[in-house]
Formats: C-alpha cells, sequence, structure tokens
C-alpha cells in the first residue's frame, strides 16, 4: 500500500545525530499496522512482527486498525489481540483510506517511537530494527528506502509525481527518500495527532512536523497474496486531495492563466476597438464574440469551482471532529 516513495540522491544533509547512540531498549516502541481484505496473510505478518521484536528484546505494542475490510480479516485480528497481550486491534466504521487508518493507530500509540507499516508483508518486520537504529542516532523521523521496490510501472510512476509533490508543497529534500514503513518519535506523534484537518496525510505532516530526518536502506519483498489496493484513480486523489488540501498551488495557477487570458482578451479587445474606429470592422464577428465569451465563462466557471473546492474543505475541516469512527476496540 505504500506510494511515497521518491527518488534518492546522493546524502547531504548535516548530521544533526547525538556523540553517542541511544540504547534502544531504553524505549518502547508501537507498531501501527492498517489492515485491509488481507484475510489470507495479516495472520503471518502479526506473527512475524511479534517474533521480531520478541527477539530484540524491545517493549512494544501491534496496533491492527481494520479499515472496512469487506473479508474476515477484522475475525483473524480481533483473535489475535484477544490471545497476545501486546496486539490491540482497532475495527473502523468504514474504508476510511490507509492515511485514516495510521492516524487512528496514532491516537491509540502510547510508544516513545511509533513505527508504521503494511500488512501485505513487503515491508519486512526484521527491517523495522533498521528504523529504530535510524532512529537511535537521534533522528525524530526515518523513513524506509526501499532497495529494490517490488511494484508495478504505475505505482512506480504514481510514486514519483506524488514526490514531487512532497518536495513542492512540504519542503521534502532533494536528497530524502520517504515511504509509508517508517518511524516517528513521540513528539512528531503528537503534533500530527493535535493536528486539525480533514484530509489527513500522515507523510506529508511527517515532513511537517520534524526537523531532523533521515532515511535508510530496507528490503522490500515481493507481494506473495493479492493485489495492491492503490488503483491509478486512487494515486490520483491522493495528489489531488495533497493539492487541495496543504496548499494553494490550483488556486494560484488558475490565477495565473486567468491573468493571460484576461490580458489576451484585452489585447483582442483593443485591437476590435482600433479596427472600429478606422472604419475596418466588416462588423461581422458573432464567431469572435461567440469564442471569447464560450472561453471567459467557462474559466469563470472553472476558478469558482476550485475556490468551491477550497471552501468544502475548509468547512469539513473546521467542522469535523473525527475523520474517522472506531466501532470496536479488542485487547487483552
Amino acid at each position: 500500500m505504500d506510494m511515497d516513495a521518491s527518488t534518492p540522491a546522493q546524502s547531504n544533509r548535516p548530521d544533526r545525530a547525538p556523540a553517542s547512540r541511544l540504547d534502544r531498549r531504553s524505549f518502547t516502541y508501537s507498531i501501527v499496522v492498517p489492515v485491509f481484505n488481507s484475510v489470507a496473510i495479516v495472520g503471518k505478518t502479526v506473527d512475524q512482527i511479534v517474533g521480531v521484536f520478541e527477539a530484540a528484546g524491545l517493549s512494544y505494542e501491534l496496533i491492527l486498525v481494520n479499515d472496512g475490510s469487506r473479508d474476515g480479516s477484522w475475525d483473524v485480528v480481533a483473535d489475535k489481540a484477544r490471545s497476545h497481550p501486546h496486539v490491540i486491534a482497532l475495527d473502523l466504521l468504514r474504508n476510511y483510506g490507509q492515511h485514516n487508518a495510521n492516524l487512528a493507530g496514532l491516537r491509540e500509540a502510547t510508544g516513545d517511537y511509533v513505527i508504521t507499516m503494511d500488512d501485505d508483508l513487503q515491508n519486512p518486520p526484521d527491517q523495522a530494527l533498521l528504523l529504530i537504529d535510524e532512529a537511535m542516532c537521534g533522528r525524530d523521523v526515518v523513513f524506509g528506502k526501499f532497495t529494490r521496490k517490488q511494484s508495478t510501472a504505475y505505482r512506480r510512476l504514481g510514486s514519483k509525481a506524488i514526490g514531487l509533490v512532497n518536495r513542492r508543497i512540504f519542503g521534502q529534500p532533494p536528497d530524502l527518500t520517504v515511504s509509508n514503513f517508517r518511524i516517528l518519535r513521540r513528539d512528531v506523534v503528537d503534533r500530527i495527532c493535535a493536528s486539525r484537518t480533514a484530509y489527513p496525510y500522515i507523510t506529508g505532516q511527517a515532513l511537517m512536523y520534524s526537523g531532523n530526518r533521515s532515511d535508510v536502506s530496507v528490503r522490500h519483498d515481493p507481494r506473495t497474496v493479492g493485489d495492491s489496493s492503490y488503483s491509478t484513480v486512487r494515486i490520483f486523489r491522493l495528489v489531488l486531495t495533497i493539492l487541495f488540501s496543504y496548499s494553494s498551488y490550483p488556486l494560484r495557477l488558475a490565477a495565473a492563466v486567468g491573468f493571460a487570458i484576461s490580458a489576451i482578451s484585452f489585447v483582442i479587445g483593443a485591437v476590435y476597438l482600433v479596427r472600429g474606429i478606422i472604419g475596418a470592422s466588416n462588423v461581422h464577428g458573432w464567431t469572435t464574440l461567440a469564442v471569447l465569451l464560450a472561453v471567459l465563462n467557462g474559466f469563470i466557471i472553472a476558478i469558482l469551482s476550485m475556490v468551491g473546492e477550497y471552501v468544502v474543505r475548509t468547512l469539513n475541516a473546521v467542522s469535523a471532529d473525527r475523520t474517522y469512527h472506531v466501532v470496536d476496540r479488542v485487547s487483552q
């Protein structure tokens, strides 16, 4: 489900690590896993996560967020929560999307650090230890940088598009690779949870609310069961959500185009006015008039629609207390 990766470049970030590495056993960890239609593999995912953190001797909790699955995923994760003291299962009212599911998990998490990962084992649980080790260098956010990403061409293209948006809107450094496989320090998690937005985008918010970011090379395994839930339409919707919810670039672009069209219209109007004054007009002009009216009125409607989109999203942001609803919680 990862759609946030961007192309890495040679690193030139300043080293802001402490003089000595922190001890990873001194902290607690929350692992948040959104679950969607993964009944065939989510049980194995849970077992591997538990095995890795138990073997490493780390204090942890595993939060499984069922994001409106239509198969038997909830039954699997609920059984895991009943049988294991470190597992918590949340059941959302319906499918709210990966970022809302992650937000629900972040708000449930109590760890000093929170790790987010997918439910399909493409983010191998043992690789989370690499994120933790990098975080022990004093980082407040660490992203997994896949050495070789196992995904389709359209998803890689979508990742590049989202990477461009991240760099433009959230100030993502060109030498930083981001992904949904990441570790967040508690202060960053608290800032994300306190943010009032009707359209959460965890990767962008992590970039906004952190100052010492890094990435670390991790393995990305092929998907063994099922297909990715990210279609081309969902990728496009995510890009639009980022653009309209976190930036004014669409409005500024529309304004720039509007000024250009207005300038061209004034020039055309001036030309026809001069032709009329000197008597060079043949007084037909209906085609020109109709084209100008169509273009200008169409653009006005487009601008009003764009402004309306911003108004709706602003209204949702100030009126929505929660962008998701939890209907059940299971733990020991």
